[in-house]
């Protein structure tokens, strides 16, 4: 009877890494760092609900075209800013009338005219800095006297004459769409773990990708100064080496070429993922294209079906990375892994993001911020190189 499952221990969870509330290891850590709550197209003069690391917010953009972010609860008596009317300077609580800018500064206070000429230099509607870049609103929701620049990357930056940028915020790698209900750690772990590429995707499921990604390749793991990087070698038909490098790296950056390699050179698109909890996530992608739809296009059928087009029994029997991910559980129960040899990517990425969390609890800075424009350039070796 060894092994016997009535004999497991209550279940741990590596709570350093996977909570992102605010007073957290993980969630001061990635606080200290500029991340997409929306794409630009989402702000706009209808208040829109936003959860990012554990917090409920508001996004909204102003008559004169300003994206403001402020806590969903007013400041006045608590209602939900979310009813608010979005007007030229700023958005007016439904219920008493209150309006805040973008910078969360009382500018009327309509119930006491007398009074608010008082009051409005020392109430403020709790607010988040943002800026706009590629396609997608950023927020900073760490501490104000630490706010680095806002980075820019060489991949989106750097641009054939015929390309452009363009943004997906639908999904999951090779399957799901939306918000992920699982924690976002689960996600970010798969980046760096190569070997459920040519199982999952490649026979298990049938060839979701193109046939070469099913090769087992030879996989090389490295550290750098962002995160943890993956060569993965594969011999195509042609006899050619392909050389496909992968990065995961800070704060949530996933750099990931296409696994269709429709394309060789360097890395065409970047996904940031946004915890929005402990137990959910979402995934903002911006590409490279050429024509429009190429980067929501990469997305694998199962079976000639999208993902949210296969019934229950297709899911079953051709799984992908959400049916993989959500399937470890809302927070997966680390102490009963079995890590091995395949799993070294996994371990050297917690053990880089907890040296980093370590860095941020003892004040120091961690890796990948920058304090200036001249070093907010941010360039990656991922991409698909064949010799």
């Amino acid at each position: 009877m060894q092994g016997n499952a009535y004999h497991l221990p209550a279940p741990r969870v590596l709570d350093d890494l996977v909570r992102v509330g605010k007073g957290s290891r993980m969630g001061e850590l990635l606080r200290r760092y500029w991340h997409p709550v929306a794409t630009s197209e989402q702000a706009s003069g209808t208040p829109r609900k936003i959860r990012a690391l554990g917090e409920e917010l508001v996004l909204f953009r102003d008559g004169a075209g300003r994206p403001g972010l402020v806590h969903a609860r007013c400041c006045h008596r608590g209602t939900t800013l979310y009813y608010g009317r979005v007007e030229e300077a700023g958005i007016r609580c439904c219920y008493h009338g209150w309006l805040f800018g973008t910078d969360g500064k009382v500018l009327e206070m309509p119930m006491e005219p007398e009074l608010g000429a008082r009051v409005r230099d020392r109430v403020r509607q709790p607010w988040y800095p943002v800026q706009e870049r590629y396609g997608l609103v950023f927020a900073y929701m760490g501490p104000p006297e630490k706010q680095p620049v806002l980075p820019r990357y060489a991949c989106l930056e750097e641009l054939a004459p015929d390309e452009f940028l363009e943004v997906d915020d639908t999904g999951l790698g090779s399957g799901g769409r939306g918000v992920v209900p699982c924690n976002w750690m689960q996600h970010f772990e798969n980046v760096v773990d190569p070997y459920h590429v040519p199982v999952l995707h490649g026979t298990f499921s049938g060839a979701q990708f193109v046939q070469a990604m099913a090769q087992m390749p030879e996989v090389e793991f490295s550290l750098s100064d962002k995160g943890v990087t993956v060569t993965s070698t594969r011999t195509l038909e042609d006899g050619r080496t392909l050389r496909r490098i992968t990065e995961a790296t800070l704060p949530t950056l996933r750099v990931v070429p296409s696994p269709r390699l429709h394309r060789f050179g360097a890395v065409e698109s970047i996904g940031w993922v946004l915890p929005h909890d402990d137990e959910s996530f979402s995934i903002f992608v911006v590409g490279r294209a050429s024509t429009p739809g190429e980067i929501s296009g990469m997305r694998s059928k199962m079976g000639g079906k999208f993902w949210w087009d296969l019934t229950e029994a297709e899911h079953q029997a051709m799984p992908g990375d959400w049916e993989a991910q959500v399937g470890q559980g809302v927070i997966t129960a680390h102490s009963e892994e079995h890590l091995t040899s395949t799993d070294k990517g996994v371990a050297m990425l917690r053990r880089f993001w907890k040296r980093q969390a370590d860095a941020v609890a003892e004040g120091r800075d961690p890796a990948g911020v920058a304090f200036s424009e001249d070093a907010a350039l941010v360039r990656f070796e991922a991409g698909n190189w064949v010799a």
